[in-house]
């Protein structure tokens, strides 16, 4: 991400003005050669639990029924004890409906489900829910047969988990969260380290404290939201005294109340910031008490950036002690430079006296914002991407596309707010002189501006009709009550208010200027659908995960393929026992299949023999033999329907032929089914 900001100051020459461009785009050309190289060489990750495989299978139908079901995850997932339920055709639960075993070996994150015993032959249907270690809530289901498939009365829910009303009040308490930190952190920042005259600004304490109170009552919500979103999905267990209990056990809970920790120590950063340093004239003091503010406000603000690194994507996957740091980095830079943006933009619109100085070093802020982006987003890029395909076969990728070709538009609008820039400089634009009334509590006038009701340039009743207030110093009129400090003081103020007005009115008849707050207002709207996009792609599985789910759903799913066959010569040792047997089964994969067998005699030619029997073994996982009796369709050919295979693999298959009443022998060979 990039932006220009506006820069007042001396009209560049024609190169130096062109420097920037070409800075500019050598940066993209870098980032872009980077990204490139990062995505062709990445290795396997993870973040956001996928279920890679189980016990048994997805359509599998095994000869009885199993002592327990097994999920396997791609990474930790948090289960309850009524996270996986297994249903019978009737939809009646055939689980012990105690909570899952732990069973992780290793880097295998394996958990176990036990059954009843004596199950009947049928369906039975696996609905599993569970919360990522990311903090996104994952479920799904899956059926497998015992016997024989049947029909099943269970119907699953149609929506995913983390979905419905409650799934949209939680994205809608992130998007606010992500912008209140925004407008906290970057105003905050605007405010300290390039105009600190706008600490006695309305306009930007209002807009401070607006981000300070969107981002308390969005963490508030999502850590009442947090028990439904990820459980019930049921908007009355917000009230759920016990689901929030457990909901303050889990890492994202501790997260939110760490954060609602913070944004109290930040409601007294904000205090001192718009209370006590505007009202400092001493130069030391001022000086030490803005080195105290901007400590202790970057250690506020990366400590609330925390709290979303430490329970989202960069909390798990490959390599998560610089994937948190970095994450921070990413989030810091973020709220310096589009909280610092529209705090530039309602400086432009709302306080009139926004001198050169503070843009030119917001300026800066920005390119190092920019800087700062470009790495971190590549390194979270490669982390949660990985590859080409994925960039463009995923979800994830897609909207990581949206997201660059919004930025894209940033770059643009920005260049343009320089052009704007440059022609209100070179027409004699920008900051004027402090004046005496702008200096005298460094306010900048904004504050009569407040209290006169001034805030959109209008000139003040008054001052419009040509009227004018007397003096503080002059006598009343006749008749009238004496002036007190308390009126003098109110004329004080409605002539200052007078000459803002005035001001605000010349500068807003500039067209170079009222051009470049367009542009900084067009940035700041980019950069609203920019922070949605970005709030969406957090809660988005990341490409590298759905992958690894797609490959190991196709790994684990039947092959849709067939016929698979085979030839099997035989001698029975008797009179005419020499012949070959070809087989054939459809579709080759687990589930019911079909089987043909061909009885050649030593010529080629049709072969009738009295008896013909087929048994399947798949002795890697000590299944069968499973027998098959095929039934005699015509001289030579036989055949079977409802072959059952329970699971795909490297089975043997064992064909006897019987020539005579005592003339028979077995053959047998490996097939791949499956």
């Amino acid at each position: 991400m990039t932006a220009t900001a506006p820069h007042f100051g001396p009209a560049p020459s024609t190169p130096a003005a062109r420097r920037p461009l070409a800075a500019a785009a050598l940066l993209a050309a870098l980032v872009g050669m980077v990204f490139g190289l990062l995505l062709g060489g990445a290795g396997p990750a993870s973040a956001h639990a996928a279920l890679t495989g189980s016990d048994p299978q997805d359509g599998a139908v095994v000869a009885t029924a199993p002592k327990e079901v097994t999920l396997t995850f791609s990474e930790q997932v948090a289960l309850g004890d009524d996270s996986i339920r297994i249903l019978d055709p009737n939809g009646k639960r055939a689980d012990t409906a105690a909570a899952p075993r732990d069973l992780q070996s290793g880097s295998t994150v394996k958990y176990g489900v036990s059954l009843h015993s004596g199950l009947p032959d049928g369906t039975y249907t696996v609905a599993w829910q569970a919360v990522s270690a990311d903090s996104h809530p994952v479920s799904g289901a899956f059926t497998f047969s015992v016997g024989a498939p049947s029909k099943t009365a269970v119907v699953l829910p149609a929506e995913e988990a983390g979905g419905g009303l409650v799934g949209t009040l939680y994205g809608i308490a992130r998007y606010a969260a992500y912008a209140g930190f925004v407008l906290l952190a970057g105003g905050s920042a605007f405010v300290l380290a390039c105009w600190q005259r706008g600490a006695g600004a309305r306009p930007l304490q209002r807009l401070v404290v607006r981000g300070w109170m969107t981002l308390t009552v969005a963490t508030l919500a999502m850590l009442l939201l947090r028990s439904p979103y990820t459980g019930s999905g049921k908007l009355a267990d917000v009230f759920d005294l016990d689901g929030l209990k457990a909901v303050l056990d889990t890492k994202p809970g501790a997260a939110l109340v760490s954060r609602l920790l913070l944004l109290g120590a930040s409601a007294l950063f904000i205090a001192v910031l718009f209370g006590t340093y505007p009202r400092r004239e001493d130069e030391r003091e001022k000086r030490d008490l803005t080195f105290g503010l901007a400590i202790g406000g970057t250690v506020i603000a990366a400590g609330i950036a925390g709290t979303w690194a430490l329970a989202e994507h960069a909390s798990t996957g490959i390599q998560p002690g610089i994937a948190m740091p970095v994450d921070v980095l990413h989030l810091l830079a973020v709220a310096a430079w589009l909280g610092g943006l529209t705090a530039l933009l309602v400086a432009l619109y709302r306080t009139p006296d926004l001198d050169a100085a503070a843009v030119r070093r917001f300026s800066g802020i920005a390119l190092g914002s920019v800087i700062v982006l470009a790495a971190t987003g590549i390194y979270q890029s490669w982390r949660q991407v990985g590859t080409w395909s994925a960039l463009t076969g995923t979800g994830y990728g897609q909207l990581l596309l949206v997201k660059v070709g919004l930025v894209a538009v940033l770059i643009g609008i920005a260049w343009m707010s320089r052009r704007w820039t440059a022609r209100l400089i070179a027409g004699g634009g920008g900051a004027e002189p402090d004046t005496e009334a702008e200096s005298g509590d460094g306010t900048g006038g904004s504050e009569p501006e407040a209290e006169s009701g001034t805030g959109d340039g209008e000139k003040p009743r008054a001052a419009a009709s040509g009227k004018s207030e007397a003096p503080s110093g002059a006598p009343a009129p006749s008749g009238a009550p004496a002036e007190g400090p308390a009126r003098a003081a109110q004329l004080a103020r409605q002539q200052a208010a007078v000459a803002t007005a005035e001001k605000k009115r010349i500068r807003d008849a500039d067209p170079d200027r009222s051009g470049l707050r367009r542009s900084v207002l067009a940035e700041v709207g980019v950069a609203v659908v920019l922070l949605a996009v970005t709030t969406v792609l957090t809660s988005t599985e990341p490409a590298r995960t759905e992958e690894e789910a797609r490959a190991s759903t196709a790994a684990a799913a039947p092959a849709a393929q067939g016929p698979v066959s085979l030839k099997l010569p035989f001698d029975t040792g008797g009179a005419n026992g020499k012949g070959t047997v070809r087989m054939e089964i459809t579709p080759a994969r687990t589930g019911a299949n079909e089987l043909h067998l061909w009885v050649d005699g030593a010529g080629g030619e049709a072969m009738d023999v009295p008896e013909v029997k087929v048994a399947f073994t798949l002795e890697s996982k000590d299944i069968g033999p499973l027998p098959v009796v095929p039934t005699r369709l015509t001289e030579g050919h036989w055949t079977a329907d409802g072959v059952q295979i329970p699971m795909a693999g490297d089975w043997k298959v064992a064909v006897t032929v019987r020539t005579s009443d005592i003339d028979q022998t077995t053959i047998d060979k490996n097939m791949k089914i499956g």
